[in-house]
């Protein structure tokens, strides 16, 4: 493939793949459709291409059942917690934001670290910093900050850390 064609098309199978996308929700095959899915297939690649890809770097998948049931478990003690807070006295929820200081840098790690904060009943991923540094935290009941930032990196950052260096 020339010079030229090629940063036209960086990724021809993309190119196509949202040709044959487009024309598939379009549910007709139009010129005017057929027109867009080829607009759409050119230019939506040529974006892609100027990303900063990242690619995930796995490293032992050693950890992953262990962490699988800590997740699970966490998240059916998180239910039953909110669910009593929430049934309790409202002045016994004491709501609070903490940042997370990050010692994993991987950015796949981190998006699972996030999900998993976010899948835990109580607590939401709010912010990650531009430096991916940090990460901002609400938690629904936050009594003591230290101790929820050490249970964060003990239970899962450590863990993610092994699974992508």
């Amino acid at each position: 493939m020339s010079s030229f064609a090629r940063k036209l098309f960086p990724s021809v199978p993309f190119a196509v793949l949202i040709f044959l996308f487009w024309l598939l929700m379009a549910d007709s095959v139009t010129p005017g459709n057929l027109v867009m899915a080829a607009l759409l297939g050119v230019v939506v690649p040529l974006f892609g291409a100027r990303l900063d890809r990242e690619f995930a770097r796995i490293g032992t998948l050693k950890p992953v059942p262990r962490m699988l049931w800590v997740v699970a478990w966490d998240i059916v003690l998180s239910n039953v917690e909110v669910a009593r807070r929430i049934l309790g006295p409202e002045s016994a929820i004491t709501p609070g934001f903490i940042w997370v200081p990050l010692d994993i840098r991987n950015i796949h790690g981190i998006a699972v670290l996030t999900s998993i904060i976010t899948l835990t009943p109580g607590t939401v991923s709010a912010e990650l910093s531009p430096d991916r540094r940090y990460l901002l935290v609400h938690c629904f009941n936050l009594k003591d900050a230290q101790a929820t930032i050490d249970e964060i990196k003990r239970r899962y950052e450590a863990p993610l850390m092994e699974i992508f260096p």
